[in-house]
């Protein structure tokens, strides 16, 4: 565990990581501050962030499971010590971590007697298990386990919707969690007095270890962004009218000194 003391600038805007630290595999913790913000401003920021992180940063799951051997989903197979049910829960706890785009396939081929886990799963080189340990299922007889499967990235939760063809083919969908950021919370510590009262944003992340605090906390930043740039073209294009109804041509400058010169020339 990293701990470092919290101090704040009075001068510039700055983030820091003060508590990190990685209670197993899958699971994942980071505490962060934003200082120093004007009053109201620690809550406008702490509540888009929880969100973004929440629903805006992609995840990989696996999203459905394919046997020929299973009748249905609550069927128990001899010789298996879980229920069809049960291991098809144990699939859907599995962590991966990937640079997919879309979806892609993976397949378990294990020989009983023994334990199965998220080891047996033969996937792709794009696709990485967060943890090897995690069961899947028990094999007590010397027989074979055979499942097809397939990997998804996409982004928030997706509950798998159950036709009564898919459980013919022996094809059964998963509800997928694909996102990485388990919990976020967010706390504001105000200090000073009267009108020169400033605030301190604290952001708490968990994850699910295919995501470090510190790497979610940049992604939902850059989404962030992402969704407003649009705002920012929409102002970039109202300056560059303004300028060839009064001026003709714009002149060579950057959209930042344009915006500038737009604002100072409203105040006026």
């Amino acid at each position: 565990m990293v701990r470092e003391k919290v101090t704040v600038s009075t001068r510039t805007l700055q983030w820091k990581c003060v508590e990190s630290r990685v209670d197993n595999k899958r699971l994942c913790y980071g505490r962060f501050i934003l200082s120093p913000l004007i009053k109201g401003q620690a809550d406008t920021i702490g509540i888009a962030m929880r969100r973004a992180l929440l629903g805006e940063i992609e995840g990989t799951c696996i999203t459905r499971a394919k046997s020929e051997k299973i009748p249905h989903e609550y069927s128990t197979i001899v010789g298996i010590q879980e229920s069809v049910h049960e291991i098809l829960m144990n699939l859907k706890e599995i962590g991966l971590r990937s640079n997919l785009y879309g979806t892609c396939g993976a397949f378990i081929c294990a020989r009983g007697p023994g334990y199965v886990t998220a080891q047996d799963i033969i996937s792709p080189p794009s696709v990485e298990i967060v943890d090897n340990t995690q069961h899947i299922a028990r094999l007590t007889e010397p027989i074979d386990l055979c499942i097809g499967l397939q990997i998804e990235r996409n982004r928030g939760y997706r509950y798998s919707i159950k036709r009564p063809n898919n459980f013919q083919d022996g094809s059964y969908p998963i509800d997928a969690v694909f996102m990485p950021v388990r919990n976020a919370n967010h706390s504001i510590h105000s200090y000073g007095n009267g009108n020169e009262r400033q605030e301190i944003l604290f952001l708490e992340i968990w994850t699910n270890g295919s995501l470090t605090p510190k790497e979610a906390l940049h992604e939902a930043s850059r989404n962030l962004i992402d969704l407003f740039i649009p705002f920012l073209h929409a102002e970039e294009e109202t300056l560059h009218l303004e300028y060839n109804r009064h001026k003709g041509t714009l002149p060579p400058l950057t959209f930042h000194d344009r915006l500038a010169k737009l604002r100072k020339n409203k105040k006026e």
